[in-house]
């Protein structure tokens, strides 16, 4: 979706000072010339019956020459009386009347050659080698000079300009987010038109910071603000200002703010900002490195322009943490603005840009995608869309159908799934039970999602699973709900202590996930009752890594209420799973040969199977006619 940059002046695609390639037909023109100069020599050089001197007058003596031709540099060719062609060579420097005389006397036909075809050709040899070896040296001058411009051009910005009139994306190719453009649009409006402005006094943001997840469209929302406004695009990332060179990426900050001058009004958008605008001073190595050398650079260039000049920079990070504070004071990035992980609404809008062009089957609903992919980022849901049509591709069908986008969602999510893995008769009943106590207590405990699918085929690094969706989105979420779900974690390892007497590794991830999540809720939620409303954090140096460098803000006592508050939480969800299952034991047995059999089954199915084997409750009334409502949407 990037714009196509900008060839430089004369239509050549080559960087700037990179040295230009060697004609072809220049290469060419030097082979024939070689093959000229040393193979045409040597083919007319070729002479047959060659003899020698002593020879070649015995041969004069025995009336055998028939005739002869002499040539300038000594060499005698001629035919003799049968017909055949002979060549020799006479001692030009010494005078032999006696063989012109036997010659004449034997009636020897005799020819004499000029000199000046064999200069000639000298003359032509020594030109066309002369001539190889002048383009020779222009080719190696060439290469030299470019050699030399690039190393001239080392300082200069590496920044890609986007005229006005190449920038297609506008707020249109933007689905969704309408507070975030909301924020940015009075930047459009000063570009288009600052005259009014000025008239009242107001003063446009120098800078605009965007922070948010990786693919959220911070990229894309910033292509679309100078495509709104109609002004050029200047893109760089940070780590292009970095190089070996002392002083380097400096001098690129002072050539790309003089390049957005030139441009003026235009926005200059920087990616990745964080990769340069660290804190500084929090090396091993000390403090007056080359990043930090670049960050002040660009500390100068933000203070040193105003707004009037038509210039706006824009900036990108998914690290706002970490960002020296002097940049993110009023005067530079006066401005952020948080473009966080879509909300359902904006996943639909999302999903129906990215399926343009993409052929539907009738029972692809985007809004049951759009509420089961909760977490999803733009770049993920354009991911989703081409997995499922890669999904139709492979099984040949001309359509996307909605098993498409369930196979895509659960690749994304969990990975590939392994259908040539070999499970025993006694694993496959393990994990039916182990997946089975997880669909029963999503489906019985009150403030659990709704249970949407149950799987015994090993898709990623799992060999089950089970999935829970939500009706609807939540953004904060009561103690209740977080209780049942460390509770439906542990439900596997659960059901396998009542089927068979004894757990297995199957639980590893369900026990990870728990206990990080009965952390949080007494480290940073303050859902202890004996620690009450108190919260703590890990803080780590920024640049020392968090493994190396651990600060801790309370004591080794509080440390060890701490542990003792999560063992016990994860305890009371622990008892509180194995009594639901030994409660509703045919429920389990029955869901669990149900998956043994089908393998897969939807979150409607499973809340039947689990109804007709417990009774009906209105519990379980209430999930399955919230799962029949999901089904039918």
């Amino acid at each position: 979706m990037n714009p196509t940059p900008d060839q430089n002046k004369g239509g050549s695609s080559s960087p700037p000072g990179s040295p230009q390639p060697f004609p072809r037909w220049l290469v060419a023109l030097a082979v024939v010339a070689l093959v000229a100069v040393f193979v045409i020599p040597m083919m007319f050089s070729r002479e047959s019956n060659s003899i020698d001197y002593t020879q070649f007058k015995s041969l004069v003596a025995q009336d055998q020459v028939g005739e002869v031709t002499l040539k300038a540099d000594g060499r005698v060719t001629g035919k003799l009386r049968d017909g055949s062609d002979f060549t020799t060579s006479i001692p030009i420097s010494v005078e032999d009347r006696e063989l012109l005389g036997e010659l004449e006397q034997k009636n020897v036909q005799i020819k004499v050659e000029p000199p000046s075809t064999g200069q000639a050709w000298t003359i032509i040899y020594w030109i066309m080698l002369f001539g190889i070896f002048i383009a020779f040296w222009f080719w190696i001058s060439r290469r030299a000079q470019g050699q030399m411009a690039g190393l001239m051009n080392i300082g200069r910005s590496k920044a890609r300009v986007h005229s006005a009139d190449k920038s297609e994306t506008t707020f249109e190719d933007v689905a969704g987010y309408k507070g975030v453009k909301e924020e940015v649009a009075e930047v459009i409006q000063f570009l288009k038109d600052p005259r009014q402005f000025k008239e009242i006094g107001a003063r446009i943001p120098k800078g605009i910071l965007l922070v948010g997840p990786p693919g959220t469209g911070k990229t894309l929302i910033a292509k679309a603000v100078a495509g709104e406004a109609g002004v050029p695009f200047i893109s760089i990332t940070g780590s292009d200002f970095m190089e070996m060179f002392v002083g380097v990426g400096a001098a690129r900050v002072r050539d790309l703010f003089q390049t957005a001058r030139k441009n003026s009004p235009a926005i200059i958008f920087i990616d990745e900002l964080d990769s340069i605008g660290r804190k500084r001073g929090t090396g091993l190595g000390g403090g007056h490195d080359e990043r930090e050398q670049t960050l002040n650079q660009m500390l100068a260039e933000m203070d040193g322009f105003e707004t009037t000049e038509g210039v706006v920079v824009m900036a990108a990070t998914n690290r706002p943490d970490i960002l020296d504070p002097a940049l993110l004071r009023p005067g530079r990035f006066d401005r952020q603005v948080v473009i966080p992980l879509p909300t359902q609404e904006e996943r639909m809008a999302i999903l129906k840009v990215h399926t343009k062009g993409k052929r539907l089957a009738e029972d692809v609903a985007l809004e049951v995608m759009a509420r089961g992919t909760p977490g999803f980022s733009g770049a993920d849901l354009a991911n989703l869309t081409n997995e499922a049509a890669l999904f139709a591709v492979r099984r040949g069908d001309h359509e996307i159908t909605a098993s498409d986008f369930e196979d895509a969602r659960d690749r994304i999510i969990m990975g590939r799934k392994r259908e040539s893995m070999a499970i025993s008769d006694e694993e496959k009943d393990v994990i039916a039970v182990h997946e089975a106590g997880h669909a029963l207590l999503a489906y019985l405990l009150p403030t659990a999602d709704p249970l949407h699918k149950v799987t015994i085929l090993p898709t990623g690094m799992s060999l089950g699973s089970t999935h829970q969706l939500p009706l609807e989105e939540k953004h904060i979420y009561q103690r209740e709900h977080i209780l049942d779900r460390l509770a439906v974690s542990l439900g596997g390892r659960a059901a396998e202590a009542l089927m068979y007497g004894t757990i297995s590794t199957g639980a590893n991830n369900d026990l990870v996930t728990g206990t990080e999540l009965a952390r949080k809720m007494v480290r940073e939620w303050g859902m202890s009752e004996r620690l009450g409303p108190m919260a703590w954090g890990e803080q780590g140096m920024v640049f020392l890594g968090e493994d190396m460098v651990r600060s801790h803000e309370y004591s080794d006592e509080t440390a060890r209420v701490i542990d003792e508050e999560v063992q016990r939480i994860l305890e009371e969800q622990d008892a509180r799973a194995r009594q639901v299952i030994v409660e509703n034991r045919k429920g389990l047995e029955a869901l669990a040969e149900a998956l043994k059999s089908e393998e897969t089954i939807s979150g409607a199915e499973a809340g039947r199977i689990i109804e007709g084997a417990v009774g009906p409750s209105p519990e379980i009334e209430s999930k399955i006619e919230a799962e029949e409502r999901r089904e039918k949407v």
